[in-house]
């Protein structure tokens, strides 16, 4: 990742917290987004559950949309 891409989750990860969260509720997940952390190369969502394929298809799609 460039460090304007760093920049601009960091700048709005409350944000993509709720975004995530959202698009989890509306398929009915128990899953809940905790915090977002990004290192040199990923972006690493912390959960309060283990996410399963379809939570983590919500959650690309819900990064995707900013």
């Amino acid at each position: 990742m460039n460090d304007e891409t760093v920049k601009k989750y960091l700048k709005n990860s409350n944000t993509h917290i709720v975004s995530i969260n959202c698009a989890l509720k509306s398929i009915k997940s128990n899953v809940i987004a905790d915090f977002i952390y990004i290192n040199d190369k990923d972006i690493v969502i912390s959960t309060n559950n283990i996410a399963n394929p379809s939570d983590l298809q919500e959650i690309e799609n819900a990064l995707e949309t900013f």
